[in-house]
């Protein structure tokens, strides 16, 4: 069948973005009540970094769900986060293989936690935009935001609300994945053009994650990770955290840097 594709409610044909041959995959297994989905590639798999920028990047032969969707919305191009959750829903085990090379495989498969506080992964993703409005109080800002969230047409993500009483101002801040949006220019001046010299937009930064779990557990490697970063001079604007992920905002022209420089230290 072709892939790619799909229906929308109101059966027009339509494509399924970044990803959709994945997700057009598991999909199928769905239906078919299939016990697993193997998707092959170019890559025989999932690896600790990009083998391009690492070059002893570890080959992983078993994550779950969460690890992979984690990765995979931190940057990691291996699959798509969105087909991970459908076969999460729908209980599919996925096979991540090369098309040239059987010998190795990475399995996707509900997993139980073994409660232990590893690094197995150092993902990234370049070209991060950050787009911070100012409000004052006397404005109705979440109605202006409401507005333009409702209005993109890509996706946004580390969305965080500040309000400083004392000051009476408000501030929204997001993030955009340059990545998915193609008339960025379009949409930058968009932006400048409906909030004057409230907004500030920096386009200098990328995002560097640690994939593991148990990570809000305790605090031992997010210390470490900052402290690790402060010796060898490279700056954070910003960390965010879940179970699985530590997400950290920086100079994007200290990426390779940092991504080899984490690897090395976290990952044994």
């Amino acid at each position: 069948m072709a892939d790619f594709k799909g229906v929308s409610y109101r059966r027009d044909i339509t494509t399924l973005g970044r990803g959709g041959s994945d997700t057009s995959a598991v999909a199928m297994a769905a239906a078919l009540n299939a016990e697993r989905c193997e998707i092959y590639s170019d890559v025989d798999g999932v690896y600790s970094a990009d083998p391009n920028v690492v070059k002893d990047a570890k080959h992983l032969p078993e994550l779950s769900y969460q690890q992979i969707q984690e990765m995979s919305e931190a940057g990691a191009k291996v699959l798509n986060a969105q087909a991970i959750q459908f076969a999460k829903e729908s209980k599919i085990a996925i096979y991540a293989r090369s098309t040239f090379d059987d010998r190795k495989e990475t399995v996707i498969r509900k997993l139980e936690s073994d409660n232990k506080n590893d690094v197995i992964a150092v993902v990234h993703e370049q070209d991060i935009i950050r787009v911070t409005i100012k409000f004052d109080e006397t404005i109705n800002s979440t109605n202006e935001i409401s507005v333009l969230i409702s209005q993109l047409d890509f996706p946004i993500k580390e969305f965080n609300y500040l309000k400083d009483e004392h000051l009476n101002i408000s501030k929204y801040s997001f993030l955009i994945s340059k990545s998915n949006i193609h008339n960025w220019k379009n949409v930058e001046a968009h932006l400048n053009k409906t909030f004057g010299d409230r907004i500030s937009i920096d386009e200098h930064l990328a995002a560097v994650s640690l994939i593991g779990e148990g990570f809000s557990r305790e605090s031992r490697i997010i210390v470490e990770t900052l402290n690790l970063l402060s010796e060898n001079n490279i700056s954070i604007f910003g960390v965010s955290t879940t179970s699985f992920r530590i997400s950290l905002l920086i100079n994007k022209d200290l990426l390779n840097k940092t991504i080899q420089l984490l690897h090395e230290h976290w990952v044994k």
